[in-house]
């Protein structure tokens, strides 16, 4: 019984500390500051769960197919996707090394992503990245899924073919 009472008393004492820590102004917010191991692994782990537990829709049967693509293509580059993600050909802008943490390298991690995965991602953001929700953007289900299609084939999609995809986007405002 001491031993709980113990054990009770450490995790209250540890409650406190972490509730002064958090709430007492210690922990940097700043988008400079580096964000301790412990956070960083808790927040990966939390985002990782949440995506998977929550990206439920199916593909349309035309995900994937090269007018799906080739759409999804012009409405990742006029939706503005390629100023921190990068594209075939285009450098993200210099202000997306500013973000905490940095986007990711699309061509990178497309593969370890199912589709719904990237549509879910993609229309509901992610908190305290800087991915917007393209929903609340006002895009529709059936652009996002021709984004998600289009990131899914980022990989292999050549600077050639993205610039003739792409040639006719306009910004959206």
């Amino acid at each position: 019984m001491r031993l709980l009472a113990t054990i009770g008393a450490l995790a209250i004492v540890f409650g406190i500390g972490i509730a002064v820590f958090f709430f007492g102004g210690y922990y940097s917010v700043a988008g400079t500051a580096e964000d301790p191991a412990v956070v960083t692994w808790a927040l990966t782990k939390v985002r990782v769960a949440s995506i998977n537990r929550h990206a439920t829709d199916n593909p349309p049967a035309s995900f994937g197919d090269n007018n799906m693509v080739q759409a999804g293509a012009k409405a990742y580059a006029s939706n503005g996707c390629a100023n921190c993600h990068g594209a075939p050909g285009v450098m993200w802008l210099k202000y997306s090394e500013g973000l905490h943490p940095d986007p990711p390298d699309l061509k990178k991690v497309a593969g370890d992503l199912s589709p719904s995965q990237v549509f879910w991602i993609i229309k509901n953001g992610i908190n305290m990245t800087g991915m917007p929700s393209f929903e609340l953007a006002g895009a529709k289900d059936d652009e996002i899924w021709s984004i998600a299609a289009f990131v899914k084939k980022l990989p292999m999609v050549s600077e050639a073919d993205y610039k003739s995809w792409t040639a006719s986007a306009e910004p959206k405002q």
